[in-house]
């Protein structure tokens, strides 16, 4: 009745519900219950994180956050009071089916074998590249996962999409974790994969090499896992004037949500193994050091990206080897201005 009081009488309502007017008008005048203002105060905390999370967290991780905040919630209250709200996760975004299969192809073995849970960091990675679309023309960026952590660990993005493309996310993953001879780095058979420079480049640093067979994306699904996350959480959700803009947003998605405070459903939710640790590689790789595009950032957008990569960037700690602070970490490009 109380919803309805816009539309109907309450004496017409009474009627037909065959309750009595004086009782439902007291029912008006009783206080609230305990359980509703602890609810009321329970939804203040669950905009808060789902305002957060960007307004992609579902009811499950929200509760995790709500738990971490020392609240004891269940996760189908948590369920009912985002409902009554509107509060939602963000869903997938349609993408039609293509076929995949197709016969097998021996560009390289595919040594990671879907086997995606690993043991230790810095022993199995995968890499991808995936297109976005801008007013200015499509922009390209390279990933780097580390399959342990789930955390990008290298990115690069350009106008272009050469094997340059693939090798910069590659030194900027290579110059932040320092990994050791034998590591496996999964890719698909993309030419960028496949050239001269980048087989030279892992037979260098001691990297196994491993491919999906041709057509088959379910072989490197953590890296199609993660795009679809960035697509579906951030960039389906914007409008890009610029190639800077873009460049822009990514980093605030991978470096100051998705690295740092995004939880993982492959490691249960957890946020323990992040430390603090300043690091410019990712933007200095990624963006400065470009070749064959032409739209870079501005000075003072660089100046206050690198101050936030100083100061506000978290990143994953399982072993970071050699550990990285300010005083190593300033980039080669950086000019004598304090």
């Amino acid at each position: 009745m109380q919803a309805h009081l816009d539309e109907f009488r309450v004496t017409s309502m009474c009627r037909v519900l065959g309750v009595q007017r004086s009782g439902f008008y007291a029912w008006q005048r009783r206080p609230h219950s305990e359980r509703h203002r602890e609810d009321q105060r329970l939804l203040g905390l669950i905009k808060q994180a789902w305002l957060e999370s960007g307004a992609v967290y579902g009811y499950r991780k929200v509760t995790e956050d709500l738990r971490d905040l020392g609240e004891a919630c269940g996760k189908h209250r948590v369920a009912r009071l985002m409902k009554g709200e509107g509060l939602r996760a963000q869903v997938g975004y349609g993408r039609k089916p293509r076929p995949r299969g197709g016969r097998a192809a021996a560009v390289a073995p595919n040594h990671l074998d879907r086997q995606f849970d690993v043991a230790a960091p810095n022993t199995h990675w995968v890499t991808d590249i995936t297109y976005i679309r801008t007013h200015e023309g499509w922009l390209y960026l390279a990933v780097v996962l580390d399959l342990y952590s789930r955390q990008v660990v290298g990115w690069a993005m350009q106008g272009q999409m050469h094997a340059d493309l693939v090798l910069q996310a590659l030194l900027a993953a290579v110059w932040r974790r320092k990994p050791a001879p034998g590591l496996m780095l999964h890719s698909d058979q993309g030419s960028q994969f496949t050239g001269n420079e980048w087989q030279a480049f892992l037979k260098a640093h001691g990297i196994v090499c491993s491919m999906s067979r041709r057509g088959n994306c379910h072989d490197n699904a953590v890296a199609e896992s993660f795009f679809q996350l960035l697509k579906r959480e951030r960039i389906r959700r914007r409008i890009y004037l610029t190639r800077d803009n873009a460049r822009s947003d990514v980093f605030d998605y991978i470096e100051m949500f998705y690295n740092p405070k995004r939880r993982h459903g492959s490691n249960g939710g957890d946020l323990s193994g992040r430390v603090r640790t300043a690091i410019g590689t990712i933007w200095l790789v990624g963006v400065y050091k470009t070749r064959g595009d032409s739209s870079r950032p501005t000075s003072a957008m660089r100046d206050a990206s690198y101050k936030h990569i100083h100061h506000n960037i978290w990143l994953c700690g399982d072993q970071i080897n050699p550990p990285l602070s300010p005083d190593n970490a300033v980039p080669p490009w950086t000019d004598t201005r304090q």
